[in-house]
């Protein structure tokens, strides 16, 4: 399928600025799309990192566009999961791109999900002291989410994303095409961060999709291309504004995140729980413990739980069985980046839907009881 049309999206950071395209069919016009990028490989391989899954799915559409102005690929492949983030797989990645001789100049390609971005964003930061990359998301959080902005990290043992750069991308084409390949949990996952775009700080949108919802979600090419757009554009200018999230800006974007990486790490960062629904349950549990300090009205917490919960996300802690107390998730909660050195953990809740701010005052015990309760929410 050719590109009829795209919406570009300008993320403003000065001299590191660049576009974010969304649109269908733009894998296969990559080599008009990315043509500034590709320039330094005349006879030399394009080296392209592809999740395994992406690479089957959409890996012909990229060598065929190449191949159309002469380009071969160096494939390299990553396994699906957050297990590739980790010291080894950077290693492997680090060297195959020095043995290619890629230098400082070049640019290299992203294919797939989080994980691959993540993973190459980083790699990029630190080879040589940092080259290019171009992002290629094929999945709905990636798109919205993490595929803009420069977020690059690996996980350690002690969490996730605790070892990272800020590394921004050259160029992000958020092929919507490739939606129409990807699973359907993993389209309710990025979904998840969609509805966090209303919640922190568009409640306009947020009505939007609590109509239009189904329709995203089933692929509707229009209602699909107005929710991504419109969650880039929003990512878009908290990052303008805060680029590394110094002012406090930017922490916004993590609402639902503190309360939903301690549900991963619990899980063992595992298929168990995806990324995008631990962020549903953080949401959930974020308006629900706001409901509990008397900021935001009960009802408006439980028309947050059930926008998510009618979109097929978890929305209750208690039915993933966890067989842990409040206090254990508050624990994994202290390994969190973001902890402060005075030993306070600043919290993402909200006054009002579509009004997210940050709290430094949140009591970890509160928390504890307060999830103590939760699991005790019956199914």
């Amino acid at each position: 399928m050719a590109l009829t049309n795209s919406t570009a999206i300008r993320v403003e950071l000065g001299g590191r600025s660049y576009d974010v395209l969304v649109g269908r069919g733009l894998l296969d016009d990559i080599v008009v799309q990315a043509r500034p990028f590709l320039g330094p490989y005349a006879g030399r391989k394009v080296p392209i990192v592809a999740d395994v899954n992406a690479r089957e799915h959409h890996g012909k559409r990229l060598a065929r566009s190449l191949a159309s102005d002469g380009y071969e690929i160096a494939w390299y492949d990553v396994a699906p999961g957050e297990g590739s983030k980790s010291w080894e797989s950077l290693e492997r990645l680090t060297d195959w791109l020095l043995d290619l001789g890629i230098t400082r100049s070049d640019h290299v390609f992203a294919l797939g999900g989080g994980v691959v971005g993540d993973l190459v964003g980083f790699a990029c930061a630190i080879l040589k002291r940092g080259c290019g990359f171009v992002q290629l998301p094929t999945t709905l959080l990636s798109q919205v989410d993490s595929s803009v902005g420069g977020k690059t990290a690996i996980n350690t043992r002690s969490g996730k994303n605790l070892i990272g750069a800020f590394h921004q991308p050259s160029l992000v084409l958020a092929d919507t095409q490739t939606l129409d390949t990807l699973p359907d949990r993993e389209m309710r996952a990025g979904y998840a961060e969609v509805l966090k775009y209303g919640l922190l700080g568009d409640e306009a949108f947020f009505a939007w999709l609590e109509s239009n919802g189904p329709d995203v979600l089933a692929r509707n090419r229009e209602a699909l291309t107005h929710a991504v757009a419109t969650s880039i554009e929003a990512k878009a200018r908290i990052v303008a504004e805060d680029e590394r999230e110094t002012s406090g800006r930017r922490a916004l974007l993590n609402l639902g995140h503190t309360f939903g990486h301690a549900l991963e790490a619990e899980t063992g960062f595992s298929d168990r729980l995806l990324h995008g629904e631990a962020v549903a349950l953080g949401m959930v549990l974020a308006a629900r413990y706001s409901a509990r300090r008397g900021e935001l009205a009960a009802a408006d917490a439980e028309r947050a739980a059930q926008a998510i919960a009618e979109s097929g996300l978890p929305s209750e802690i208690a039915n993933l069985d966890m067989k842990c107390d409040g206090k254990r998730l508050v624990d994994h909660m202290r390994h969190d980046k973001k902890m402060e050195a005075a030993g306070t953990l600043p919290f993402l809740l909200l006054k009002g839907l579509g009004e997210a701010y940050m709290a430094r005052d949140v009591d970890l015990g509160d928390v504890a009881a307060f999830l103590d309760e939760q699991l005790k929410v019956p199914a």
